[in-house]
């Protein structure tokens, strides 16, 4: 990089994947792929109506939740009493630019917090590392936005009623920054993982070349 040069902020999108497989980012880049499933955006749509999904009839949750309606509205009801911002943030949609990153928030609730919407289900504590590298970039540019100190971000999960918070720990940041150095660094097709349970399921998985172990190799 030249000197005095300034470096382009790094997208909340290319941290969390290369979090997850950096090769994966390589090729997602290679590709120019990163259109939004129309499932995102009615999950992201389910984070905007928790007062009114509390309310649903049992009909109306079997067709839209992961979990029964009972279960739903319980842990749902659970998450509006402790964080009521959820329901009524400060701004949504919101796009951050920060010294270092970028990126889309789906909510900015009081006190100061970004949050991030998962389509996915949560892990059953915390969240995934990817999200969590997300969730830091977010609290980071959100700060460099406000001038003011981010301690937590939130990732939601609308389809299961549940919200976990992320405390913005020195561990925490310290993962966040390996990633981006690794994103900022990459000039070509990083190492394969060979990792089983992330790279059965890749769309690059052919191109990549890794070889997954089968069952039987295990035995």
């Amino acid at each position: 990089m030249p000197l005095g040069r300034v470096p382009t902020p790094v997208s909340f999108a290319d941290l969390a994947t290369a979090a997850y497989c950096p090769r994966q980012l390589y090729y997602r880049r290679m590709e120019d792929a990163y259109d939004l499933p129309a499932s995102v955006e009615r999950v992201r749509d389910l984070a905007s109506r928790y007062p009114t999904l509390v309310e649903a009839s049992d009909a109306a949750l079997r067709n839209t939740v992961a979990v029964e309606p009972a279960t739903y509205r319980a842990r749902l009801g659970a998450v509006l009493t402790r964080y009521p911002g959820l329901a009524s943030p400060d701004e949504t949609d919101v796009l951050l630019t920060g010294k270092d990153c970028r990126g889309r928030v789906a909510k900015i609730v009081s006190p100061l917090a970004p949050t991030l919407v998962s389509p996915g289900e949560p892990p059953e504590t915390g969240v995934w590392e990817p999200q969590k590298v997300r969730a830091v970039a977010a609290a980071k540019a959100l700060a460099w936005r406000e001038r003011a100190p981010v301690e937590y971000a939130y990732v939601e999960y609308p389809r299961h009623g549940i919200v976990r918070e992320v405390s913005i720990t020195t561990r925490a940041k310290a993962a966040y920054r390996r990633v981006l150095r690794a994103v900022r660094g990459m000039d070509g097709p990083p190492s394969r993982l060979g990792d089983d349970a992330k790279c059965g399921g890749c769309d690059y998985r052919e191109r990549c070349g890794v070889r997954t172990r089968s069952l039987s190799s295990l035995l």
